[in-house]
């Protein structure tokens, strides 16, 4: 029913996904996932669990991933406002360690593909956000890692208002810089 738009980011695998919303007087339908679609648009990969967070403003999840079972995620905002951010983890790549982000919120519906071999994180710029994801393999506790979201290496240019208080998880309070990473 609905067609995709997708674009290419700089960093190869990373793609900003924009739905075809159908509006009237009544409201809004939006397709956000058709596998057909996403083939077509060279996206072919199988989802196996969808998961859905809310966070408050200041919220900062992340940077994320799992080591032995890398997910490749599809994610959007369903209210609310997220600045989303990837970082290359993948060993050889051209662009290793290098970032990039992109606003998604329930206004603009774009969705984010962020394949295996990332680090994942967001920060929440509305009073509150629902989040929305699919991954292309499952959580497996103990599998996970991460990066310390302020990392200077990597530099990621989050646009936290200086009035903003973080939130955030013992655990990504703790996390180490990019030269301590999983490498995949």
């Amino acid at each position: 029913m609905g067609k995709i738009k997708v674009t290419r980011c700089e960093i190869e695998g990373l793609c900003v996904v924009e739905p075809t919303v159908f509006g009237d007087d009544r409201g809004y339908f939006v397709e956000t996932y058709n596998y057909n679609d996403f083939k077509a648009e060279g996206l072919d990969m199988l989802f196996v669990q969808d998961n859905q967070s809310m966070s408050v403003k200041g919220v900062l999840r992340g940077l994320h991933y799992q080591k032995q079972f890398p997910q490749g995620k599809l994610v959007r905002v369903v209210s609310g406002k997220v600045f989303d951010v990837a970082v290359d983890l993948r060993t050889g790549s051209e662009t290793y360690g290098k970032w990039f982000g992109v606003e998604l919120s329930g206004e603009n519906k774009k969705m984010f593909y962020i394949p295996e071999g990332f680090a994942h994180g967001f920060v929440v710029l509305s009073d509150e956000a629902v989040f929305a994801y699919k991954c292309t393999d499952f959580y497996h506790p103990g599998d996970e890692g991460g990066i310390i979201w302020n990392d200077p290496e990597i530099g990621v240019e989050w646009p936290i208002p200086e009035d903003m208080k973080l939130i955030m998880s013992d655990k990504d309070v703790k996390w180490g810089g990019l030269k301590d990473a999983f490498k995949f």
